[in-house]
């Protein structure tokens, strides 16, 4: 394959994900539209910092537990695209499940670049742990949740030098990562390049190079039929985490793909897919 061959296919991935993630914003409308509005309390739009999208939503469950456990939540959409109304899905489900839910908006490329998504992140926890009475929530026992590029950055996160500015590091019981690419080189990647300095190495970026030993629980998702993210990049941080001597499982959700992975998790669909249910089993092994 020439050089202009490969820039042609580059350029025809682009469109297709950018076709795909067109899709996922009426899919995710049509998902929110049918999505049961009772059986838990929302407090939208919480400034958690300074930025015009430092902002988050969070749904409280009804079900009252002590130290209720708290999933953080954080969107894909190649760093460049999503929003946090998008994910009301989300928090009805797990809220409806007995756990409080935080979705959180953060600084988009390419105005915005690695690691700025990252600290916004971080910024977002340190303001809920400050801010858990206020909220009527708990920090004591975090899970941090993403998908696709959110998965990368939860990741990132925690296995990153700055990870100590994380306040409440000690209190992450469990990492869910959906579909994301944790080990990948992002130079020339139409998808993925704007979101990075492209004078910085991979090897200085990507959480599989930054792993730790630490007690967090990790589950790594994988689409079955993802056309986006290589599955080697579930399979290497796995491999990462478990020669650090770490938890991790990896599950294959069957008849799901990049997208539609996340969308399964909907209540009004979730019933025909395994990823709700497998997502569930593994929070009870943690709580």
């Amino acid at each position: 394959m020439n050089l202009i061959e490969k820039l042609q296919s580059k350029i025809e991935q682009a469109r297709t994900l950018y076709k795909e993630f067109r899709l996922y914003d009426l899919g995710s409308f049509a998902l929110n539209r049918f999505t049961p509005k009772d059986g838990f309390e929302q407090i939208p739009n919480v400034r958690y910092g300074l930025k015009p999208r430092h902002r988050l939503d969070v749904y409280r469950s009804v079900k009252k537990l002590t130290h209720q456990p708290l999933i953080v939540f954080v969107h894909g959409g190649a760093w460049q695209h999503g929003n946090k109304r998008d994910y009301l899905f989300i928090g009805e489900t797990f809220a409806k499940e007995g756990y409080d839910v935080a979705v959180i908006n953060y600084q988009l490329a390419p105005k915005n670049i690695f690691p700025s998504f990252v600290d916004d992140l971080t910024q977002a926890l340190n303001y809920l742990h400050q801010n858990q009475g206020k909220l009527e929530i708990s920090t004591e026992n975090i899970v941090l949740m993403g998908h696709s590029a959110g998965a990368f950055n939860v990741m990132s996160a925690v296995y990153h030098p700055d990870s100590t500015k994380i306040e409440c590091l000690g209190k992450i019981k469990a990492i869910i990562g959906l579909a994301g690419p944790y080990h990948f080189d992002y130079k020339g990647d139409p998808l993925a390049e704007d979101a990075f300095d492209q004078s910085t190495s991979y090897k200085e970026v990507m959480p599989y190079y930054f792993v730790n030993q630490n007690n967090i629980k990790h589950y790594l998702l994988m689409a079955e039929n993802d056309q986006i993210v290589k599955k080697h990049n579930t399979l290497d941080m796995d491999q990462a985490l478990r020669e650090k001597g770490n938890h991790s499982h990896i599950a294959v959700i069957p008849k799901t793909g990049h997208i539609t992975i996340l969308a399964s998790l909907s209540s009004f669909i979730s019933h025909y897919f395994r990823t709700k249910r497998t997502i569930l089993h593994f929070l009870e092994e943690v709580f």
